[in-house]
Parts: structure tokens; sequence; C-alpha cells
């Protein structure tokens, strides 16, 4: 591992160290947000399922505890009844199964999960939208509901499954629809000044754009600081995967509006546009994504681009251990406080959340020089 400053050893150590003690309590669950100091377990379908067991695999990537191997490997196996029902599936099959099967296939070789995992990639892929150019994001939530035109940003941190996919099989089909989806987040989801959209509408039928919403962000005109994180980081993945020149451009453009927008402790608000009398709640899982997606981006730009990146993220990173982490408290099983879920619905605000978590551990292992990811 490359030489870092104390700290980031620290983060990593302390990092392990809790999720080992919490993975005795949390087991096989899928935890969301943080509740009173206790990680609350959702459903296997619900979309964050891949991060804790991705978090697990992480750990166990450094320190070989077989125990957190063995938990990660039961997440996985409780994922196959979700691919069995069907209906719950929608477009996060690329965060659950990446961050469980692919995982454990890049660590372990296990052929059971390349299986698994090229099955999820094949239902993502039965998502695309030929005529709108983009994977739909939900199923119908309620009787009569029709969300078949919806695409949103968080989909770019799905692609990655598909680009394994191709890269695995030899079969360019994954790929393109990755990269077809990819270009309509150029047209229709970065704005010229590096904000993002949240939501786009097409219609179903015909792929004309309808309009945007607002979603988790404060209006459709305002700038949610984690869809600028997932633009800003599926860019970046985007480029690795693709080496489209074009994606490396649509990085750096959300990169330096987020970077501009930041506060002085370097931790995103929830939303980067907000009117005074609206609170300015921190959303620490937007800067711990958004601190991976630049360590990326600062090792695919030239040497004289690299350091604004890399240093932005480390000071993200670093902000996050020193200023929100838990570290020490007992009373409190997440990783990072200050999380934002969803301020529109007054849902989980102000938690720990866990995709939160992983994204600092990956962003800490990526300083420590794990340059793998899942």
């Amino acid at each position: 591992m490359a030489q870092q400053p104390d700290w980031v050893k620290e983060a990593w150590n302390k990092t392990a160290e809790k999720v080992s003690k919490t993975s005795r309590r949390i087991g096989s669950g899928f935890p969301h947000a943080s509740v009173n100091g206790k990680y609350v377990l959702e459903p296997a379908h619900w979309w964050t399922a891949g991060f804790w067991p991705g978090l697990l695999w992480l750990v166990y990537r450094d320190t070989k505890d077989t125990a957190l191997k063995t938990i990660a490997e039961e997440c996985e196996a409780k994922l196959d009844q979700v691919i069995a029902d069907y209906y719950r599936l929608d477009h996060d099959i690329g965060f659950m199964w990446t961050l469980t099967s692919v995982a454990r296939y890049k660590l372990l070789g296990e052929e059971e999960s390349k299986r698994r995992a090229l099955l999820a990639a094949n239902l993502l892929s039965a998502r695309f939208n030929i005529k709108g150019r983009y994977i739909r994001a939900w199923n119908p939530w309620r009787p009569g509901e029709d969300n078949s035109g919806w695409a949103i940003i968080d989909c770019m941190m799905n692609l990655p499954l598909l680009y394994w996919a191709s890269s695995v099989t030899g079969d360019p089909r994954f790929k393109h629809i990755a990269v077809e989806h990819s270009d309509t987040v150029l047209t229709h989801f970065i704005r010229p000044d590096g904000s993002v959209n949240h939501i786009v509408v097409f219609d179903p039928a015909t792929g004309e754009k309808i309009g945007v919403n607002g979603g988790q962000g404060y209006s459709a005109e305002s700038a949610w600081s984690r869809g600028a994180a997932w633009a800003l980081y599926g860019m970046a993945l985007g480029y690795k995967y693709t080496g489209e020149e074009r994606y490396l451009q649509a990085a750096k453009q959300v990169a330096h509006f987020f970077i501009a927008n930041l506060p002085e402790d370097f931790v995103p608000h929830w939303d980067f546009r907000l009117p005074p009398d609206v609170e300015k709640y921190r959303d620490s899982s937007a800067g711990a994504c958004a601190a991976c997606g630049l360590l990326l981006l600062s090792k695919q730009v030239a040497d004289a681009e690299s350091a604004l990146y890399r240093q932005a993220g480390e000071r993200m990173l670093h902000s996050l251990y020193s200023n929100y982490g838990a570290w020490d408290r007992e009373d409190e099983e997440g990783l990072i406080l200050h999380g934002t879920s969803h301020y529109p619905e007054r849902r989980n605000i102000d938690v720990p959340l866990i995709y939160g978590d992983y994204y600092f551990a990956e962003g800490i292992a990526q300083l420590l020089g794990h340059d793998g990811l899942f």
C-alpha cells in the first residue's frame, strides 16, 4: 500500500474495527439508515441491499476476516429470492449485485457469483427503453401508477454491472446499453453549469422528453448534491470503462460545480440551491460518493490537473473522518454522521446512511492504494 498520512491508516483501522463489531448484530440483514443509533434493516428488495455486503467485502479484502466473508455470502444468497419475485426489481439491480456478486467474483473467483451477476445484468438490460435511450428507473409503486418514462441520475452508478458483463462475456450488447444511457444523461441531465437533474420524464412510447422532476432535491431547478455525486462518479467510471472523452469532460464539469459549491468544511449540504428559509442539512453520503469520484478522476487526467481533484477528494474524506465520524460512540452503529436521505419526504434526515458508510470506506481504501473497484 502507498504511504499515506497517519489519519488515513487510522480511519481505515477504525472502519474495520467498527464494521466487525456491528456485524455481530446486523448479520446478513440489509441496513439503510441509522435511527436512534441502530441501523434499521430493510427487506432484501430495498435499493440499498448491496451496500452492507459491499462494505463487508471491502474490509474482508484487507483483513481476510472469514466471519465478514460468511455474512456477505449470506446476503448475496438472500437476493436470489428478489430475482425470483421479479416485481420488486428496478434499476438498482446494479447497486445490489455489483457490490455482492461481482465483488465476490472479483475477490474469490466464485462461478456461482458470476452467474448471478450475469443474470442481474440481463435483467438490468431489459429495462432499456430503445426509443428514449434510457434505462427505466422504477416499476409502479401503487396500482394505476405509471412511471415507465422515468429515468434518474442514480442509474449512472448501476452501469458498471453492464460494463463488467461485457468484459467477462465478450458480448458488447451490455456495454452498448450503458453507453446509450450515458449519452442520454449527457443530453438531458447534466446542465451547462455542471449541476444535475434528478429525474427526467420521457414519453415511453415515442422517447420524447416531457420534463424534469425534482425528486429528492428541493425543486426541479435546484441542485441535489447526491445527484451531482452520482453523476460525477458515474461519468468517471464511464470514462474508465469506455475511454470516451465526452464522459471525462462531463465528470470534470460536474466536479468543478461540486467543489465550487462546497461549504467551509468540504462536506456538502443536501442541495446546493436552497432558499434562505430551508435548513441546510449536510449530506455526508453525497460527500463520500463524490470523494470517490474525485479520486478516480485524479487518476484519469493529466498531471497538471490531477492534484486539484485528488486534494479535494482527500480533504472531503478527512473532514468526514475528523468531523463526522462516530468512531468511539457506543450508542451509534453508523460510521459517518449527518446524512440526508430524502428531505422532501422528511425521511432519514441528519442520520448515518449505509451508502455513506460504504463510499467513505471505499474512498479510504483508494487512498491506501486499493485501485480495484467492485
